[in-house]
């Protein structure tokens, strides 16, 4: 075998899971569950870089003003009467989903949520060190058996599965992510494989004891093509482990601009294992301003006013109702990131109303589920979905009355750029990436749950408008000098916000480095958790 794990990772132990179950990585690593990661990586590697490189392709034409369309090549499958596979039972009710990283505490919070389904994330909740990965990998192990338990060891409250828990998703990390501690021919593997490979090796048959199965969440996918790559995996590791085909199930996040014009190509791609499209809309958000970042008639608001109800958003998010129902499966809505405030009942109401007025909008509109990131908005969520979707979802709801064009998949929403939206910015990106590069990729900072996804929102915007000299409300710019002051006084209020001891110990200095030089840079970066994956 030529696969081979770094050395010192090789001979490390996983971590205390105050469970009395750690053990060397050995348990999920054997030589037959990497054996299956290395035919993974000498089949698809290749395809996956050549489809990167296509991607670099796309963005280079984007770059000398070309947007993107709907594909002539493909009409014929927009037009087919086509529908995929019918989904398993367990996957017909999807109304409440709740998402987060896959440390122990999460995995044993969320599936104890009362939500219908738990989407365990290693990819932009997690930061990718080789302790959360392998951890990771275990935690979802002996969730599935039920032989999960945590000990707080701050508290000595301890922590075990209900009777009744959610059904369990798995995202995988993006094609774009490498996973440099494994290697095969002396090149780092992609994490995507890796992660697919370990988790389905090991609990594939396990899952399907238990009445369920291999469900995944698909991200950051630019096209039908890269689906096409996902369903071959999913082919052969069927075949692999002697499952029937069509086991896999799979949601694609639409998440980026070039994906919103590949909804029914992609489902096609993956007819006989798909579980649907769901509305990423951070990411989405993202893509988009990465995708036309060179133009200026494309740059945005304030982060807090492109919201699902305006322009590009709201045109998508039908669209994706809309292309599902038409092929018989799941259209699942966004995410609310907002976590319950306990210390101001008014603000805390107001931003419950906010969830409120969101899941109700996606509920009316025809989504079969929706996105949380706290337990506390289970409820809340579910509440809005009983009442206005009495049956487990909505496939009926056909939404022939919507039309949807190009023009309003590339449509700006109207709003101010303000001072204060750059600031926020700048403190929300740096206090991430700190985070991140601590080992935290899900960070609470200013009552909402945030991710990879808006801190490259945040670096984003600040690019975008620097760029393109894009004027304030007041009528100003931001130019280096500029942003260099706001980042040094926001580096103050950080340390304010934060205390002496927690910012002197933390890695401020590097993060603050990095989204400066993302923000500053003369071309922009396709992803920060690149440049930052080096720091890890």
């Amino acid at each position: 075998m030529t696969l081979q794990l770094d050395p010192i990772q090789e001979a490390s132990n996983v971590s205390s899971d105050n469970s009395g179950s750690s053990g060397r990585l050995s348990d999920l690593l054997r030589p037959e569950a990497l054996a299956f990661v290395e035919e993974l990586v000498k089949r698809f590697a290749p395809r996956i870089e050549e489809r990167l490189a296509a991607r670099r392709e796309t963005q280079a034409r984007f770059d000398r003003g070309r947007l993107p369309e709907f594909l002539i090549e493909t009409s014929d499958i927009r037009a087919g009467n086509w529908r995929v596979a019918p989904l398993p039972q367990d996957l017909l009710d999807r109304r409440v989903e709740i998402t987060g990283p896959v440390d122990r505490k999460m995995v044993i919070n969320a599936l104890n949520s009362g939500a219908n389904v738990f989407m365990a994330d290693f990819e932009d909740a997690n930061a990718p060190t080789w302790e959360n990965v392998v951890q990771g990998q275990k935690n979802l192990y002996d969730a599935i058996r039920r032989t999960i338990r945590f000990t707080a060891p701050e508290t000595g409250k301890s922590y075990a599965l209900n009777e009744k828990t959610a059904v369990l998703f798995v995202r995988p990390r993006g094609l774009h992510l490498p996973e440099r501690h494994v290697r095969y021919q002396g090149k780092a593997i992609p994490g995507a494989l890796f992660d697919f490979g370990i988790y389905f090796f090991n609990n594939a048959h396990a899952l399907r004891e238990r009445g369920t199965g291999p469900y995944f969440y698909l991200p950051k996918l630019e096209g039908y093509l890269e689906a096409r790559i996902w369903n071959d995996v999913f082919l052969f590791a069927e075949s692999a482990l002697d499952l029937p085909r069509g086991t896999i199930k799979a949601t694609v996040l639409i998440e980026t601009l070039p994906a919103a014009f590949e909804m029914d190509e992609i489902l096609y791609e993956l007819r006989e294992h798909s579980a649907g499209l769901n509305c990423g809309r951070w990411d989405y958000i993202f893509s988009f301003i990465k995708k036309r970042c060179n133009d200026p008639n494309a740059v945005l608001p304030d982060r807090g006013l492109v919201t699902m109800d305006k322009g590009f958003l709201r045109a998508y998010a039908k669209l994706v109702i809309k292309t599902c129902h038409r092929r018989g499966v799941h259209a699942m809505g966004g995410m609310a990131a907002q976590i319950p405030i306990k210390d101001n009942p008014a603000e805390n109401e107001a931003a419950l109303a906010r969830v409120r007025a969101d899941k109700l909008r996606e509920v009316t509109d025809g989504h079969d589920g929706t996105w949380v990131a706290h337990p506390g908005l289970v409820p809340i969520a579910r509440e809005v979905f009983d009442a206005n979707m009495p049956g487990p979802n909505q496939l009926h709801v056909l939404r022939e009355d919507v039309q949807v064009t190009r023009e309003d998949l590339l449509a700006i929403p109207t709003g101010a750029r303000t001072e204060a939206g750059a600031r926020h910015n700048i403190r929300v990106g740096i206090q991430y990436i700190e985070s991140w590069l601590r080992g935290a990729g899900c960070v609470p900072l200013y009552h909402l749950m945030e991710d990879a996804a808006t801190a490259e929102i945040s670096r984003a915007q600040v690019w975008q408008w620097m760029h393109h000299r894009a004027p304030l409300e007041d009528g100003t710019t931001i130019d280096r000098e500029r942003f260099a002051r706001f980042v040094e006084e926001e580096m103050q209020r950080i340390r304010g916000e934060v205390g002496e001891k927690r910012f002197t110990n933390g890695r401020f200095a590097e993060a603050r480095a990095l989204f400066e030089a993302l923000s500053t840079a003369s071309s922009f970066e396709e992803f920060l958790t690149l440049p930052a994956y080096d720091k890890l």
